[in-house]
């Protein structure tokens, strides 16, 4: 399954979301995926937990956040979940985001291997990155991705 086929199964793209609190973020990021029952409502606290223990790690210079957490940490089906950012922010103490990609892998290998390769397959385009920044809904997203 794609990342494409995966958030809109889990209905879990979010556009112009205005909020300045990455705690919040991560919450809204990991909200559909446990509404769908893809995560535990545990998983983005654990994201959160990792977080503030080991910096923000998963923050690019391209303004993208992949936030994640092991497998162990409450995932029951391999997902993606989308958030578009009206403005840039940090997380922790990292360079600012404003497209964050949340994921949750079954498995280590997967984990790395399928979740970020995916991932950077997708967004390693400068068009593309300018283009969902631009976007203003779903609709628009998904005909980017």
């Amino acid at each position: 399954m794609t990342i494409k086929d995966s958030l809109v199964e889990a209905d879990a793209i979010q556009v112009g979301v205005q909020e300045s609190d990455w705690q919040k973020v991560i919450h809204l990021a990991a909200s559909p995926l446990v509404k769908k029952g893809y995560i535990s409502t545990q998983y983005g606290q654990a994201v959160i937990e990792n977080t503030l223990a080991h910096g923000a790690y998963y923050v690019f210079d391209e303004g993208i956040a992949i936030p994640h957490a092991r497998p162990e940490c409450g995932v029951r089906h391999n997902c993606f979940s989308l958030v578009l950012l009206d403005k840039p922010i940090s997380f922790a103490d990292s360079e600012a985001a404003d497209i964050v990609i949340m994921f949750g892998a079954q498995d280590s290998n997967a984990h790395i291997e399928e979740g970020i390769q995916a991932i950077v397959a997708l967004l390693d385009n400068s068009e593309r990155l300018a283009k969902l920044r631009a976007a203003h809904s779903k609709e628009e997203v998904i005909a980017l991705l």
